[in-house]
């Protein structure tokens, strides 16, 4: 008999360890959101109090370090958002209970809050410790436990901030596991991930890329698609104000937020003031010659610059070969906002297309024409003290968010508006999109509706009494009506039943 080839002799397959691991914290992190469920608020409430603490505490330290790991953006502005994601994330949501139930007693309703379960979310390289806090303390304050997934170019910050919150977390009472970050990620084990049945939600904020594949995952996914906001300027508005609005905008962060302006579309009779002011506001007009340089750096055989991104105005200026001393940001006049401008789609960096139009109907058909490719779903800006002005706009825009006499950067994310602050912006329907809000608690959470007889003679007492902690959806006060607030006395028979209802709700209540 002649020897088996060594060709023919099966191989052993070891498993790869960076999947094996990753699994693994599939695996705790669904054992953690099935123990974390069954938290109350003020257990909850500590929790997160005490993870956003330690987050704001280290916001300057992690803006520094992924400034310097990414090379993207202002370290003084990465700690803005960095707090603005940890402890004003509490100030914004403050006497708002995602955990307990809430009752209506004039619908006879009551609702009881269902976490999601198991969260994988994605992070970018351009908001990397921001996007971080802020889906680690929306899924603390709702009872789900995360998984998180850095950008490569992000991964060392990202992984430390997290380690540090998850930390936190745990000391707090957390179960072990709530809060996890895949630490050397790769592209083939995000997509062995994305598609594993034990995440019950994914959560995208990335390129166009990654959040297609979260939408091909087979899970429920909320996803955002790009920016490419544009800005109307009119002839009632403060021009003074509106420049240092939109200089200081576009520089904030050097661009990074997809929420930045792209281009201005400025009424013809206040166009040339409109660029006076800019200039006074700190922006560089570039010229026609300044402009051919910028389009050849900024897109080099009609692709984007990645080394463009999140760098100084006056880099980009040194490095397309003029000068532009004390510049926050570049203005480009421009002659036409179609898509096929490359100074009319989104650039992540303080670079700013500037035209002008002789109405505002053809304003708005110039806004329309460049978010036909890009952008749609998005958010704009309105410059105007005129509401009719505004309302046309806003109609006619394909955007989701238009932001009024503020900075787009930080009015549409939230920052200097009463918009949701978040560093995940839906794009609804047009943009591809499930989610067409900033991403906010409610987003994570399911209620079940207990809906009784409508029918004035069909008592609904019972089970507004088995919460007596319940808040009212009217006045968030505690139930005080005495049906609701405490069991009936003097009737064996009724509590008995009564316990058994209450025991059967809670096991089909049960993850």
């Amino acid at each position: 008999m002649q020897p088996s080839s060594e060709a023919s002799i099966p191989r052993l397959r070891l498993p790869d360890p960076a999947l094996a691991r990753a699994e693994h914290m599939l695996d705790r992190g669904r054992w953690a959101a099935a123990v974390y469920s069954k938290f109350d608020a003020l257990r909850v409430n500590r929790i997160v109090e005490a993870v956003a603490a330690a987050a704001f505490d280290r916001a300057a330290h992690y803006g520094e370090w992924a400034v310097r790991e990414t090379g993207f953006g202002v370290v003084a502005d990465k700690r803005l958002k960095n707090e603005i994601c940890s402890k004003g994330l509490l100030e914004y949501y403050a006497g708002q209970s995602f955990v307990e139930p809430r009752v209506d007693a004039k619908r006879k309703v009551t609702e009881i809050p269902r976490a999601a379960g198991l969260i994988f979310a994605l992070a970018p390289s351009t908001n990397p410790i921001a996007t971080l806090y802020f889906k680690a303390i929306l899924s603390l304050m709702t009872r789900n436990a995360i998984v998180l997934s850095p950008h490569p170019a992000a991964r060392a910050c990202t992984a430390d901030a997290a380690r540090h919150l998850a930390a936190a977390a745990e000391a707090a009472g957390a179960p072990a596991g709530v809060l996890q970050v895949i630490e050397s990620p790769t592209i083939p084990l995000l997509e062995h991930l994305l598609v594993d049945p034990r995440v019950d939600l994914i959560v995208a904020t990335g390129g166009p890329a990654v959040v297609r594949a979260a939408y091909r995952s087979g899970h429920p996914a909320l996803g955002v698609g790009p920016g490419n906001a544009p800005v109307l300027v009119d002839g009632t508005a403060d021009l003074r104000r509106t420049a240092q609005r939109i200089v200081a905008s576009k520089s904030f962060d050097n661009s990074v937020l997809c929420t930045n302006e792209s281009v201005i579309l400025a009424i013809a009779p206040i166009a040339d003031r409109l660029l006076e002011a800019l200039g006074a506001a700190g922006a560089h007009i570039c010229s026609a010659r300044e402009i051919e340089q910028l389009r050849e750096f900024l897109w080099p055989h009609q692709q984007s610059n990645v080394k463009s991104v999140g760098k100084d105005a006056q880099w980009i200026a040194r490095e397309a070969g003029f000068s532009a001393p004390g510049a926050k940001i570049l203005v480009a006049p421009i002659d036409r906002v179609q898509p096929e401008e490359p100074f009319a789609r989104e650039k992540l960096c303080p670079v700013l297309g500037f035209a002008r139009f002789e109405s505002l109907e053809t304003a708005i058909s110039g806004a329309r024409s460049m978010m036909r490719t890009s952008g749609r779903g998005h958010s704009a800006a309105v410059h105007s003290r005129d509401p009719a002005t505004i309302l046309a706009f806003s109609a006619a825009v394909p955007a989701l968010r238009i932001v009024v006499n503020v900075g787009c950067s930080e009015g549409a994310s939230g920052l200097h508006t009463h918009l949701d602050p978040a560093m995940t912006i839906g794009t609804g329907f047009v943009g591809g999109s499930s989610l067409g809000e900033n991403l906010n608690p409610n987003h994570l959470i399911n209620w079940t509706r207990i809906a009784f007889n409508k029918d004035p003679n069909e008592e609904f007492g019972e089970v507004g009494w088995m919460q007596p902690t319940a808040r009212s959806v009217a006045d968030k006060s505690i139930l005080t009506h005495p049906t609701l607030s405490r069991p009936p006395e003097n009737d064996d028979l009724r509590k008995r039943l009564k316990a058994i209802v209450l025991e059967e709700l809670r096991d089909a209540l049960k993850p």
